[in-house]
Order: structure tokens, then sequence, then C-alpha cells
């Protein structure tokens, strides 16, 4: 080890002593400002622990002289936004639907809260924008399961689809093979009539007239004659190439042989009345609606 105060004749700058393959560390302190600088910091540290909240307990946390709490803010913050609002929204309460269709004002804060409370509550089945997945409805088309105007909208939202609720909707579809209904092939031969109402391509060697037989004869009680749907029992029309299960054969088979009963939760007592009005106007304006 070199010596402490050996001095480097090329920088003139003494050394620390240490040295390593030959190479001196040369004697350069921080500079002052920066040793003041970080001193500082500590003295703010250790203020900023007295003041605010900082280290956890085992079932608390220090409050801090200040007792400071930024979630108490953010409820504070909230508490006078809903005060703002709140003359706003109990008219929007107060209002029948069809009267908030008709009065811009009324229209705009119905959508506005609408989209905020959508997001919130329905985007993670229905998507952001509303454009639905597998076994959750597209509210950007014009094709509703339970009926789409503003009243049955309303209805769908405040009980929901076998949810539990004494009012939600209860319609369900049949496991036709499940429960031994129709064979195997029949199901086969019913999924291409099924496509065939809608213009879907059918297998090779399809019997039309047996497939028409057994959808009179199954289907046709909730679905119609035409296949047109029935938006009081929740059965879709299958001619207008909306399917919320998917339109190939592999798919129409399961959902004949399974049936299908998807659920959607009761929103009522979960949400306020002007809220729920301001939901059904968002969820209505998103695919024009009936």
């Amino acid at each position: 080890m070199a010596e402490h105060n050996e001095l480097d004749h090329v920088t003139g700058k003494t050394t620390t002593g240490h040295e390593w393959d030959g190479i001196k560390e040369l004697n350069t302190p921080l500079p002052r400002w920066w040793v003041i600088t970080f001193y500082l910091t500590i003295v703010w540290a250790v203020g900023y622990w007295v003041v605010y909240p900082a280290w956890p307990l085992l079932w608390s946390h220090t409050t801090g002289m200040l007792n400071y709490s930024s979630r108490a803010d953010v409820g504070v913050e909230l508490a006078n936004l809903e005060k703002v609002r709140g003359d706003k929204m109990a008219v929007l309460g107060a209002a029948p639907l069809a009267d908030i269709a008709k009065d811009p004002a009324l229209l705009a804060l119905a959508r506005a809260r609408g989209k905020t409370v959508f997001g919130d509550n329905c985007a993670p089945c229905h998507g952001s924008g509303g454009a639905g997945a597998k076994g959750y409805p597209n509210h950007n088309d014009d094709e509703w399961l339970w009926g789409g105007t503003l009243d049955q909208i309303e209805q769908t939202i405040q009980f929901g689809v076998r949810s539990g609720h004494a009012k939600a909707h209860e319609g369900a579809m049949l496991a036709f093979g499940k429960d031994g209904i129709l064979k195997k092939d029949q199901i086969v031969t019913v999924a291409n009539y099924v496509r065939s109402l809608s213009g879907l391509p059918t297998a090779a060697g399809y019997d039309a007239t047996a497939g028409a037989k057994l959808f009179a004869e199954n289907c046709a009680s909730c679905h119609g004659d035409a296949g047109k749907g029935n938006p009081e029992l929740g059965a879709p029309n299958l001619t207008d190439k909306i399917w919320l299960y998917g339109s190939d054969e592999a798919a129409l088979v399961e959902t004949i042989t399974n049936g299908r009963a998807g659920v959607m939760p009761a929103w009522v007592g979960r949400l306020d009345p002007a809220t729920v009005k301001a939901l059904t106007v968002f969820v209505h304006s998103l695919g024009g609606g009936k």
C-alpha cells in the first residue's frame, strides 16, 4: 500500500494510500456543496418522518404530527364533487328516460356520467368500448337479447340476467344433447340449418329438410319460425350474422349440446337510481337503441 500522503506528480494531488495493480487512488473529496446537500436531505428525511406518516407498524403506521392522510383528502374531494353535481344528478334521477333523451343538457350529463360508470363496472365484461367478447354481448350493434328500448335496457341493468333477483330475466337455452333431447347427428343437422338462416355455408351432404323439421320442433318456440328471435325470452335472432358464442359448426354444436345460460349481475342496490338511468342512456346510445 502506498503512503497516505504521497503526492501524485501528474495531478499535483495527494493519494489515499490505496493502490491496485500499480494504480493509485487520488484523494479527491466530494465537493462541499454536494456534502452539505447530502446532509440536508438526511435532515429533511428525519423531519418528514416526524411530521408525516412514514413508518409501517405491526397493525398500522406512524401518523406524524400533522396526522395527514392523502386518502382522506381524496374522500373530501369526492364529497365536494358530489355536492357540485348533486343537484344535477337529482334532476336526472327524477326525469323519465324519455325526457332525458329529449333534453340536450340532461342527455349530455347522462352520457358523461354513464360512460364513467360503464368503465368502472361494465367494461371488465363488455370491454371499454362496449364491443363485448365471446359470451358477452356487443353493445355497439343494434341487436339486443332482452330488448333495446330505454325501459328494457334499464330493466336489464337493474335486475340482471339469471342473477338471482326476483325480477331478473330468467330465460335459458336447453341442453339438447346433454339432456338427451337430440342425438349427435341431429344436433349437427340443426347447427347447419342455423348457419343457413344467416347465409353461411353448410356441410356437404347436409339435409335441409331434416334441419328445418328439427328446428321447427325444438327451436322455433323460442327463436320463432323464421329464427328472428324473441327479446321476451332472451332468444337471439339467428338470421343477422351476430353471434354471441361463435358461428362455426363446432361452436353451434357446443351451444346446442350444452345450452347457454350466461349471468349478468343485478345493479339495483349497487348503483343509485340516477346512476342507473345515466348508464341506461349511455348503453342505449352505443348501438342506437330501439
